[in-house]
């Protein structure tokens, strides 16, 4: 979803920065993204390190002075039951969730601040205001990420900056790939959803343009799911 993020907001004119820790990953998203004309840069480091954070954020105002948009996308899942986990990975998984874009915002923030201008989104998930037994940690986390959200409108608003996110549902994403390829899956997806099926990642996409847009100019601290109408559909 990252991918088809970033290459829908290069392609509206963005210039994009990318983020990864794996040259491979970051080279591979920089020419899909190129090939198209549209302009991108990759920039690898760790969102869950301080220190790299820091440095990453000193090298955007370095070379470019402003930062306009920060899409805090990337996540990981651990799915386990509230007796399973042991206390070092419920820090990794809410570190890398929920305090990774905590610390992103704010140093993105000081970088709007400057301009009184700017649009920050949190990519969410459904899992933030529902819940099911065997995901604690990490619903946890995304509904965190939802109040982090509310809290950065309140507190950054009187600079002119916005903070919106986007919860995606069940998405056909190539971490679940095994998921999607059961049929039973399918198939409870066909009747617990409005539109009846899975999400493909550039679905997510236009979401995000919008709350970058000057389109959601007065629009802040709000949460739009794009889940084929999974939390309207009994």
């Amino acid at each position: 979803m990252g991918l088809e993020i970033a290459k829908l907001l290069a392609l509206s004119g963005a210039s994009v920065i990318i983020n990864g820790r794996s040259d491979e990953s970051l080279n591979n998203a920089v020419a899909i993204i190129s090939s198209t004309g549209a302009t991108v840069t990759p920039l690898k480091f760790d969102i869950a390190s301080e220190t790299d954070v820091q440095k990453a954020f000193s090298d955007i105002k370095e070379k470019y002075g402003h930062l306009e948009i920060l899409v805090n996308n990337v996540g990981m899942r651990d799915r386990r039951g509230l007796f399973e986990f042991e206390m070092n990975s419920v820090h990794k998984l809410i570190n890398t969730n929920l305090i990774a874009p905590f610390n992103l915002s704010r140093q993105a923030a000081q970088l709007m601040i400057e301009n009184r201008k700017g649009r920050i989104i949190n990519i969410t998930s459904i899992a933030g205001p529902l819940a099911d037994a065997g995901d604690t940690v990490y619903t946890i986390a995304k509904g965190g990420l939802e109040a982090l959200t509310r809290a950065l409108a309140a507190e950054l608003g009187m600079y002119g900056i916005t903070v919106n996110a986007v919860a995606p549902g069940f998405f056909a994403t190539e971490s679940n790939l095994d998921v999607v390829a059961d049929k039973e899956i399918a198939t409870w997806l066909s009747k617990r959803t409005s539109l009846g099926r899975w999400g493909e990642p550039f679905e997510i996409a236009g979401a995000v343009l919008f709350f970058a847009s000057d389109a959601a100019s007065y629009v802040t601290g709000q949460v739009l799911a794009v889940d084929g109408g999974y939390l309207a559909h009994l």
